[in-house]
């Protein structure tokens, strides 16, 4: 009986990486209020009441706290909207992201 020739080609090894993530910051200012800055943290990343309390206060006396590590996308999804969010407001807030 012959054997038959398969024109599909199984891949041996795939080289797939995690894709970077990014860590989003959120930085203080004398001009945001505390309660905004909740409401952004919890209206922009899903934070509850707590987390939200917790990591303004951290930024109120660190002058600086990680809201979270996403996608690139995704990342950079939520700092402009959380930017966009202070300006309609008038606030300074600023918020970065950098690779993790």
């Amino acid at each position: 009986m012959p054997q038959e020739q398969s024109s599909v080609k199984e891949r041996q090894h795939t080289n797939t990486k995690e894709p970077k993530r990014y860590k989003v910051t959120i930085y203080n200012d004398d001009f945001t209020t505390m309660e905004f800055v909740v409401m952004v943290l919890k209206v922009v990343f899903f934070k509850n009441d707590a987390e939200a309390e917790a990591l303004m206060l951290k930024v109120h006396h660190s002058d600086k706290a990680v809201v979270g590590v996403y996608s690139y996308d995704v990342a950079v999804s939520k700092v402009r909207r959380a930017t966009q969010m202070a300006r309609d407001e008038g606030y300074p807030l600023r918020l970065t992201y950098a690779p993790e």
